[in-house]
Order: C-alpha cells, then structure tokens, then sequence
C-alpha cells in the first residue's frame, strides 16, 4: 500500500513538472501575456485539469515563480561563493541578476509586471504579477541578508544591518536591472560596475565574520 502511494505520488509529481514546462513555454513566448487557455493548450489538457494540479491561476503563477526564483537564488549563491576577491565577487552576482533578466526577458517579465495592454485569450484573465512579484523581491532580500549576516562582521547590529543591505541591495538590482532591460542605456558590465561602486564603500571596509565562510 504504502508502496503504491508512493508510486502516486511521483507520478503526480512528474506530471505537475510536465504541466510547469508546459506553462514555461509559452511564458518564453507569451511574456505577461500568457494564459490558462494557452498553457492548458500547450500541454494537451483541458483548463479544468491544470486548476486540479494547481487551485487556481494563482497557485500556478506561484509554482512557476518558485521555479524561477530557486534558480536564481542557487546562482547567486555560486556567485557569491565563488573563488575570488570580494569586489569580483560584488560584480559576479550583480552580473548574475541581469544576466537571468537578460536571457529571459519574457519570464523577467511575467514575474515581475502585470499584463497590462497585453492581448489576453477570450474567457480569460491576466495573471496578477503585482501581487506576487512583492513577495519575491522580499524572499530574495532575506536570503541575501542571510548571506551577509554569515560572511561579514558587521558589529554588534549585525544580524538587522544585514537585513538592511540584503533588501536594499535586491531593490537595487531589481529597480536597475528594470530601466536598464527596458532601455538599454549601456552595456552590462557598464551597469554592473556602476552599480559594485556604489555599494562599495561599507562592504569594501567590513572584515569577514569570525567562524564564517568568508566574503
């Protein structure tokens, strides 16, 4: 018995893995424009069985945005692990953000802006990025903090400073990263420099944290 439900349990796994690939699709196609018609399209199902696997479309914008985001979070880590001087690190993950922005502008985009003026499948409605999109910036903030309160000796406040630089830091990025993937006023090391030399000045003077993995 137990076996079985194990069985069950994967596959139904394997299956919302299928229908994420599906909805990953035409969001790389779609943008902020995607729909459950077009995802329930692109994976040969009806629109009743992706809100089985899903609840509702937002429970699916959850799931896809999860996706995204411990992708990109696994990479910043890497970057900030990396073998290198801090500064080179600083630009490593700076340059790892709007590299993930920059490749997939389309994703970039359903996560973070509500399809507002997009075309959207009749029957349907737009997914609501801006009620979501907040969260994440937020989940991102606190594990950038939890890497600098591990790394840096920042005194007796430490642990609330990092959480001060973590958000700060991913409000940054995020708000940078935005005009510049709308506008593309320079290219992105430039952007990436500009944006190491203005947090350089605290960073560059705090020691690594005693006991801890270095930054």
């Amino acid at each position: 018995m137990e076996t079985t439900q194990r069985t069950a349990e994967q596959r139904a796994a394997q299956r919302r893995r299928e229908l994420l690939d599906a909805a990953d699709r035409v969001v790389l196609r779609d943008g902020p424009g995607a729909s459950m018609n077009a995802i329930a399209a692109e994976a040969g199902i009806t629109k009743p069985i992706l809100y089985r696997h899903f609840g509702d479309k937002g429970g699916l914008y959850s799931a896809l945005a999860k996706r995204h985001t411990d992708a990109l979070l696994a990479s910043l880590r890497a970057a900030l692990d990396a073998p290198a001087d801090r500064r080179e690190r600083v630009e490593a993950t700076l340059d790892t953000y709007l590299a993930a922005i920059e490749a997939r502008p389309q994703v970039y985009r359903f996560l973070m802006h509500p399809a507002e003026g997009e075309p959207v499948a009749a029957g349907d409605t737009a997914f609501d990025a801006g009620r979501h999109s907040a969260p994440l910036l937020r989940l991102m903030g606190e594990e950038l903090a939890q890497v600098i309160a591990e790394r840096v000796d920042l005194g007796p406040r430490g642990g609330e400073l990092a959480r001060a630089w973590g958000h700060g830091i991913v409000g940054m990025m995020h708000a940078a990263g935005d005009w510049w993937l709308s506008e593309r006023p320079c290219d992105r090391a430039a952007l990436v420099s500009a944006l190491a030399d203005l947090l350089w000045g605290r960073l560059a003077a705090a020691g690594d944290k005693a006991g801890g993995p270095g930054f």
